[in-house]
């Protein structure tokens, strides 16, 4: 992000890690209809006609035991050349859980630096921000954004109509997300990926939060596994901070399991190809849970207790007869039973809250909404796709995210 320093674009990513498409699940969630992808190795190409629902067991790897964070400056190469111990023990494992040359692995970790401003940017605030929807909500459905969708969706009308079509995703929704992430490709990063990703695995600033260096680390193991696989070129991929990449902000985990060639030419470039960025926008959220047909907030007005029901997870575990005793009603009723399917799925009161305005907005997601989610781990960022979505589906004429 970061040509210049792209700030909107920290906020999302300083939440809880961040990144966007950065969840690396253990194990590829369940398909919401039947599906099945031949096994072609890493990042298998995918055509619309044969939407691919599962991913490639082979891609999932349990983390990388071994290496350790250590907040500061200080280099993981020593004076001779060679890595520090620690460093040594996690290119070794990576090596061997992987099937990478061990010789590979050092070259890149050897060439790694520290990136000081990736440190600073991924550093906790030393004060509490007071989280703030309206605001949020504002440097993302805005004009900017909205006449940059627009013009987009219509310079790239086939490539959005066949990835919607492919993975049963609204168009409106792919737009918006790569609107969200880049501002359709004017923010995609200036940080090499290599340098972000060693920084934050072996020198993350805050020491409290193991896991994120852990997961930093099995991030920096995806992406010198895809430069060996000839995917990329690690020594000069760009990126975020936090080493997310391309129009969508794929972290390499992301890029490895989800990613598809939507040009069909054997590659897949998320830098410079908007039918492949498209097409794996629509892949990550099919595979994550992705419902064709349902909106992604149900037509619902809750209760005068709607908070009661917020657990604040990220997958809906409530029934639509249980919202319906407590006092939920339906707004807009749909005149088909299609248009009423979200009832029979699990659902999700979500909070948008307000601090410095002492407010809440409520809403009911459906699983479409925890998918968005997935993407980032954020009830601001799924609400603010789903209303910018809506405002560009207003500006194109079409139909609003499988709207009832």
């Amino acid at each position: 992000m970061f040509k210049p320093l792209h700030l909107l674009q920290v906020a999302i990513l300083a939440l809880v890690v961040s990144g966007c498409a950065a969840r690396q699940p253990q194990s590829s969630p369940a398909p919401t209809q039947p599906g099945q992808e031949r096994s072609q190795g890493t990042m298998p190409a995918t055509a619309p006609s044969s939407a691919s629902l599962t991913v490639d067991p082979q891609l999932q790897y349990p983390p990388i035991q071994s290496g350790v964070s250590t907040p500061g400056d200080h280099p993981w190469v020593l004076a001779d050349g060679t890595l520090t111990p620690d460093v040594q023990r996690y290119a070794a494992e990576l090596a061997q859980t992987r099937n990478i040359p061990l010789t590979h692995v050092q070259k890149l970790l050897i060439q790694a630096q520290y990136n000081a401003q990736a440190a600073r940017l991924m550093a906790p605030s030393k004060t509490r921000i007071r989280r703030s929807w309206v605001t949020y909500k504002n440097r993302f459905v805005e004009p900017v954004r909205i006449n940059a969708g627009e013009r987009f969706w219509r310079e790239n009308q086939g490539a959005v109509e066949q990835a919607s079509k492919g993975y049963g995703v609204p168009a409106s929704i792919l737009v918006a997300i790569i609107g969200v992430e880049t501002i359709y490709g004017r923010y995609t990063g200036s940080f090499r990926v290599l340098d972000a990703l060693a920084t934050l695995g072996f020198r993350y600033p805050d020491p409290s939060r193991p896991e994120r260096s852990q997961l930093f680390r099995d991030q920096l193991a995806d992406l010198i596994q895809l430069d060996y696989l000839n995917k990329l070129n690690a020594l000069e991929t760009t990126g975020s901070f936090a080493g997310a990449m391309g129009l969508p902000q794929f972290m390499p985990g992301s890029l490895m399991r989800y990613a598809a060639d939507g040009n069909n030419d054997g590659t897949i470039d998320l830098h410079g190809s908007t039918n492949d960025a498209l097409m794996s926008v629509a892949r990550f959220l099919r595979l994550h849970g992705w419902v064709p047909g349902l909106p992604v907030f149900a037509p619902v007005k809750l209760p005068s207790d709607a908070a009661a029901f917020v657990d604040g997870g990220l997958e809906p575990k409530l029934d639509w007869a249980t919202l319906q005793q407590a006092g939920a009603t339906v707004t807009t009723p749909g005149n088909s039973p299609s248009s009423e399917a979200w009832k029979n799925y699990k659902l999700g009161v979500v909070n948008l809250v307000d601090e410095p305005r002492n407010q809440v907005e409520y809403r009911t997601g459906t699983p479409n909404f925890f998918a968005i989610t997935h993407y980032n781990r954020s009830y601001f960022y799924a609400a603010s796709v789903a209303d910018l979505a809506q405002a560009l589906s207003q500006r194109i004429g079409q139909d609003y995210a499988g709207k009832p």
